[in-house]
């Protein structure tokens, strides 16, 4: 079947085309002729377009004939901006499909594993070069992010230690209290808060508060283009904007968890005396009886490890946020549910570890 279609394909003649080639779109066959069209817009052609491809999605064919050169390069045009239609199948819900998205997140989240330690080395060799040049580190930067990091969570950081300090000697004196081992509440605190909870709890809340306020002022710098002129200026952004972070959450991370482990203790005690009548002075000396330094020591040695974590992290999750605000949104996010995932995954290997070397 042939369409003749002459004059005007136009916005404002939308419908009456329409009208015109509605008997046309049932044949299987039909041919377009555009030969009498003397002006086209983008509505004309979208109509030509869109009557050709529900002719051929139907299993018919659709020819166009009579076009000019400048019609031609509207029609190409327009058939390049349409959308393309989502063919995603229904959704896969066989064990095999089940088995190929598990290795294809699997395979993406080594992936992102394999980038995140490419960063990392970056990370090192520029503080290799800043270690070698000493004047290259900004001392300033780094000053102001340990107020930040380390000064301002103090409060929060020690709210949390004495809460948990609180719970553990109430729900242990509950216990004990059945067997008659009341004193051994103290161990149970000291060890806990001093190898685990203390540090493990403190890494959390710092990579909720800071790791996420990495990748927010990174990834909004980002968007803004701050960072490509700094690269425009001959400035290394690992330089001025990672390391500064990075070390700085370093130092202050070990000393918050000082701080929660203090307070935790504080909080211990406190309970055992209200609760089991131990009181501060028989704590003290338990505490020093039972528990050795080594249990402080090792969640001293995981400290600098969580702030390399949740500072790589949330440096890296910055660096890769796009021109939009919901990038930003969704990677900072990801900053922060990855940097407590792998906290925790550390944290269970170094306690492994401890055990295995007897510590």
């Amino acid at each position: 079947m042939d369409v003749h279609l002459s004059g005007r394909l136009a916005v404002a003649r939308l419908e009456e085309l329409r009208a015109q080639i509605s008997a046309a779109m049932k044949e299987p066959d039909v041919v377009l002729d555009l030969s009498a069209v003397d002006y086209m817009d983008t509505a004309g052609a979208w109509l030509v377009i869109d009557m050709q491809t529900a002719i051929q999605e139907r299993g018919g064919r659709c020819n166009i004939s009579g076009t000019s050169k400048v019609h031609d390069e509207l029609l190409e045009v327009v058939r390049q901006s349409i959308p393309q239609k989502d063919d995603t199948a229904k959704p896969k819900d066989g064990f095999l499909d089940w088995v190929e998205t598990i290795g294809r997140k699997t395979w993406s989240g080594v992936n992102a594993l394999i980038e995140i330690l490419g960063f990392l080395g970056l990370v090192v060799a520029r503080l290799g070069t800043v270690i070698i040049h000493p004047r290259r580190l900004r001392l300033t930067s780094v000053v102001h992010h340990l107020q930040e990091i380390g000064l301002n969570a103090v409060p929060i950081v020690s709210l949390m230690a004495f809460l948990i300090g609180v719970v553990m000697a109430f729900q242990g004196a509950v216990q004990l209290r059945q067997f008659g081992a009341e004193v051994f509440v103290v161990d149970l605190i000291a060890i806990s808060v001093l190898r685990e909870l203390g540090i493990l709890l403190t890494a959390i809340i710092v990579a909720g508060r800071s790791g996420a306020a990495f990748t927010a002022a990174i990834g909004s710098m980002k968007m803004r283009e701050e960072i490509d002129a700094m690269q425009t200026l001959g400035l290394d952004p690992i330089e001025v904007l990672v390391l500064p972070r990075l070390l700085a959450l370093i130092i202050a991370l070990p000393l918050l968890g000082f701080v929660a482990d203090v307070m935790g203790l504080l909080g211990g005690a406190m309970m055992a005396w209200i609760e089991l009548d131990v009181s501060p002075g028989m704590f003290r000396t338990r505490l020093y009886d039972s528990v050795d330094v080594w249990h402080y020591a090792v969640g001293l040695i995981k400290a600098p490890f969580f702030a390399i974590i949740i500072g790589i992290v949330g440096c890296y999750e910055g660096m890769k946020v796009g021109g939009d605000a919901a990038s930003l949104g969704r990677l900072t996010s990801t900053s922060v549910v990855l940097s407590i995932f792998l906290v925790i995954v550390a944290d269970a290997m170094f306690s492994v570890f401890f055990a295995v070397i007897g510590v």
